[in-house]
């Protein structure tokens, strides 16, 4: 394959999950006697500019389609998030009702609501049809459309150029970033800010999240390899902040190179830094990166296989594509070491997981069922999942997460204990 950004070819395997299915391809129940198709999830490191990617062998559009089930504001904390966000912003740069914001990829208007509250006007663009239609149901102007040069030429022919452009963990998710930073540049006003979010390669190489590796996430990215993507569209980096959400993220400042009325800030020169220091454009920096996912592999199987042995129930919680990754690299398929799964959103309740085949229900079944464990599988929510869920202690339960080790927890969030 070449590479999606430099095209030069890609050889450097940094790791291979395997044969699975697209993890948002949840099954109802007619269709679990049916062909599944699997694709390869092998991720590559190229040498050359140092983006981290895997091959598009499902198309993007078959991916973020109608049936697309991840609701943003279903995550009470990612809202919070998005709250805070809007009030920085509208504190740093002055935005007003005579500004005018875009966000891509605005799912359900999650984060548009709070700028909307603030009566800056505001325009999402989201591919998927039932999240954009739960957008416009709150008043938010959305296109139904995918994002790119194209859109952004459209958007700019109408004069509705961003004076700030938003993307939050979309830069991931497109094939063709080349086309897609070419359109930010097309859609920012002069004078405008971009700001992106996405998971930081970093983190999950040093935590081992190989859970955040999945079909829909085309790219892995440090700040080194977007700073040359960016630049190679006139758009310049001029600050970057690290932030917890998805268990270590970057949010990164962009303008246009012509813009000089912004200073660069120090974060910058000393992010490029961190990542040198830590090898990120290195080979070698890959190398052991197989064989410690393989290890928490085998420690989760060995967990459950443990409380199988002792008559003990075991549940998850939160049907999110990092589970579904992780559930079918371990191997785990029906209900035998995990009952089910719970989630908050409808949409993937009474459905089956992609692969492993796990029945998901609503939130009610754990009460029913009084399980021992449960299992968090987005972890970066935890607290936000064991706080929701503190009744559990009334019988005893416990929580566990596995990335980057197997870790139990007492339902008071504070309070663990390490398994070796």
């Amino acid at each position: 394959m070449n590479c999606r950004f430099c095209k030069k070819p890609v050889y450097n395997k940094f790791v291979d999950l395997i044969n699975c299915p697209p993890s948002n391809s949840f099954l109802t129940f007619d269709q679990l006697n049916e062909p599944e198709v699997y694709y390869p999830l092998t991720i590559y490191a190229c040498h050359n500019c140092h983006l981290v990617q895997v091959e598009e062998y499902k198309k993007a559009k078959e991916i973020f389609n109608s049936e697309y089930v991840y609701f943003s504001s279903y995550s009470k904390s990612w809202v919070e998030h998005a709250r805070r966000y809007v009030e920085s912003m509208i504190e740093r740069f002055g935005y007003n009702e005579k500004s005018f914001v875009i966000e891509i990829a605005s799912n359900d208007g999650y984060l548009l609501q709070h700028f909307k509250e603030k009566n800056v006007p505001v325009l999402g663009i989201e591919p998927t049809h039932n999240t954009a239609n739960a957008a416009i149901i709150k008043g938010i102007p959305t296109l139904i459309q995918y994002f790119g040069a194209e859109t952004a030429h459209g958007l700019a022919s109408e004069k509705r150029k961003a004076n700030l452009l938003i993307g939050n963990n979309v830069l991931a998710h497109v094939p063709d970033i080349d086309d897609f930073v070419e359109g930010l540049k097309v859609a920012l006003r002069k004078g405008g800010v971009v700001t992106m979010e996405f998971p930081h390669l970093l983190r999950l190489v040093e935590d081992c999240q190989f859970d955040t590796i999945y079909h829909e996430h085309f790219s892995y990215l440090s700040f080194t390899t977007v700073k040359k993507i960016f630049e190679a569209h006139a758009l310049e980096m001029f600050d970057v902040e690290e932030v917890p959400t998805h268990g270590g993220s970057l949010r990164i400042f962009a303008k246009h190179q012509k813009d000089k009325d912004k200073e660069i800030s120090p974060n910058v020169q000393a992010m490029l830094q961190k990542e040198e220091e830590a090898g990120i454009t290195t080979t070698e920096y890959y190398l052991n990166f197989q064989e410690r996912v393989d290890q928490i592999k085998y420690n989760l199987l060995n967990f459950l296989i443990e409380q199988k042995k002792a008559g003990k129930k075991v549940i998850g919680y939160g049907a999110a594509a990092k589970g579904n990754t992780l559930l079918n690299y371990a191997g785990i398929k029906g209900d035998d070491l995990i009952q089910f799964v719970v989630d908050a959103s409808p949409a993937k309740q009474d459905k089956f997981l992609p692969g492993s085949h796990i029945p998901v229900y609503n939130e009610k079944k754990i009460s029913e069922y009084k399980p021992d464990y449960i299992i968090i599988l987005p972890w970066n929510l935890k607290d936000e999942i064991m706080e929701q869920l503190a009744y559990v202690q009334e019988w005893g339960c416990q929580f566990v997460t596995c990335i980057p080790e197997i870790q139990v927890f007492n339902p008071e969030p504070k309070e663990t204990v390490e398994l070796k």
